[in-house]
């Protein structure tokens, strides 16, 4: 790492990318790099800039936070194989206003050093950024509360998803059954597993969770 840590932003909001840049150009020990409004964007500058840390948002157009993390990962590994292993990657923080655990889980999983909800950017951010500059994992107290709060879900089966998905439709068991061609009892089963991975107490509740953690559209 450089003496100054290098920061680099990614948001859509130019008023966002504003406050972080003068809280970061406040600091001696930061420099602001550069600034990308979208995935693909952040994907090529990072890149480029090579920066100790980026900051990243999780909702954007186009190439959205999760999308970029995975791509700025890969390319980092490439970069380090290619270069026999010398390449650092650089930290990344996740700054959004989304308190969704899929979506924070997601981003961690990704290859994200922590996050921290805007919100508490005023409070929190600076030091965030000095943990994930120094190779530590950071989440705020809003993040842990969120994730806390709400779990992330259990992964999904393409087919426990296509039989969620005829449950939302209003099809009975023995509908379901026909239309997948297995038994009802099967089709009981896949259900409470669909259940119990969602933490839902009915089919009705577990269609309305799965909604809610995008794992039906």
């Amino acid at each position: 790492m450089s003496e100054k840590i290098r920061v680099f932003v990614v948001d859509d909001h130019a008023i966002v990318r504003t406050g972080v840049a003068a809280l970061v150009e406040s600091q001696p020990d930061m420099e602001l790099v550069g600034e990308a409004e979208d995935g693909a964007d952040g994907v090529r500058m990072a890149a480029k800039l090579k920066p100790d840390v980026i900051l990243m948002d999780i909702m954007m157009p186009g190439m959205d936070g999760i999308s970029a993390i995975k791509k700025i990962m890969d390319n980092c590994s490439r970069g380090a194989e290619d270069a026999g292993g010398g390449r650092r990657k650089p930290g990344i923080l996740v700054l959004t206003t989304s308190t969704v655990s899929d979506d924070l889980a997601a981003a961690l999983d990704a290859g994200a050093s922590g996050v921290v909800i805007k919100s508490e950017a005023n409070s929190k951010l600076l030091a965030a950024i000095r943990a994930v500059a120094s190779d530590e994992q950071v989440c705020s107290t809003a993040a842990k509360t969120a994730i806390r709060r709400d779990p992330p879900a259990q992964s999904l089966s393409p087919r426990q998803r296509e039989v969620l998905a005829a449950v939302a439709r209003g099809l009975s068991n023995p509908e379901i059954a026909a239309l997948f061609g297995c038994s009802v009892e099967s089709i009981k089963d896949r259900i409470s597993i669909c259940c119990q991975k969602l933490g839902a107490a009915n089919r009705t509740e577990a269609v309305a969770m799965a909604y809610r953690k995008h794992l039906l559209k």
